[in-house]
């Protein structure tokens, strides 16, 4: 695959030009700061540091070299996958499956069954560890992500995901009764300051605006083995930040059972993490510009909690 670069103009002023990039061309902070350490970035045809912040109409250009051989292997792992075509697939992701290799994780996570199953057809905008990953969940979240098998399809799907049109619905099981029916919580999230490997809502210069829609569907009283009160929602996120659903509810006082970060300090273990799944995606395919929307139903240990719930 050869080098890319894209060339955009800046249309605010004073933003930092890593964040800038990780907005318009889809990659992470860290591989942006990576570029610019390695003099791939220019503002106006000068180098620049990551620091560096950008003025209306400056000219960006990036220079993405082509991906290294990836140094992980492929894994004949099974997939579920609803659909496919040539240009993208959308996968079922199960519980406990990692999205992309890290340290620590360099085998059974979903790009190595990728790997396996698109031989070399997989977008390498995201960099060598995370080939056609346009979007992820959490690792103790189960549904629907799609995967770009070309840098078109990839950078399609981005800009439909910055745009936030990108129809992202999950099914999740929180505590308590919900005062609303439905409603919209609007609290921008960050790093929590208190704890680095957490997220949470606050007011800051580096949180980011995110807004989610809840609706009720069942509610659940403290008539079961866990007595306590329960309500299982649709959560449907307008903006996707990291945790956003888990640290939206447990903001609101509801967080999602089995969550051992954001819930109770006494989880449900038997969930073995957060009851929550991304059940429906919509997007526009970027070949063909038809609406397409899949969906899943809900994994086996999310039905056997809600049968738990109803069994006084």
């Amino acid at each position: 695959m050869m080098e890319q670069r894209a060339v955009f103009t800046a249309s605010e002023a004073g933003t930092r030009i890593d964040r800038l990039i990780s907005d318009e061309i889809g990659l992470t902070r860290s591989a942006v700061q990576k570029l610019i350490e390695d003099g791939l970035v220019k503002v106006n045809g000068e180098k620049v540091s990551k620091s560096s912040k950008v003025q209306a109409g400056d000219e960006v250009s990036v220079l993405i070299p082509a991906p290294k051989a990836l140094d992980v292997e492929a894994e004949d792992i099974a997939l579920d996958i609803p659909y496919e075509d040539d240009d993208l697939l959308v996968v079922n992701k199960p519980k406990t499956m990692v999205v992309h290799p890290a340290p620590g994780n360099y085998s059974g996570t979903l790009v190595n069954a990728l790997m396996y199953h698109c031989k070399d057809s997989l977008s390498g905008i995201n960099g060598v560890l995370r080939p056609g990953i346009v979007h992820r969940i959490d690792k103790d979240t189960s549904g629907l992500l799609i995967v770009a098998k070309n840098d078109f399809t990839h950078v399609k799907l981005a800009e439909q995901i910055k745009e936030h049109s990108v129809k992202r619905e999950y099914s999740a099981v929180v505590y308590g009764r919900l005062n609303e029916h439905e409603g919209t919580i609007n609290a921008p999230i960050g790093r929590s300051p208190k704890d680095r490997k957490k997220m949470a809502v606050q007011v800051s210069p580096s949180a980011k605006e995110a807004i989610t829609h809840f609706a009720v569907q069942t509610e659940y009283s403290g008539l079961n083995i866990y007595n306590n009160t329960f309500s299982e929602i649709i959560a449907r996120l307008e903006t996707g930040r990291t945790h956003q659903i888990r640290v939206h509810m447990a903001y609101v006082g509801h967080p999602v059972a089995g969550d051992a970060v954001y819930g109770p300090k006494k989880a449900i273990t038997s969930l073995g993490g957060q009851c929550l799944h991304a059940g429906l995606i919509g997007f526009i395919h970027p070949r063909t510009e038809e609406y397409m929307e899949i969906k899943a139903k809900k994994p086996d240990y999310f039905i056997k909690f809600l049968k738990s719930l109803s069994e006084a």
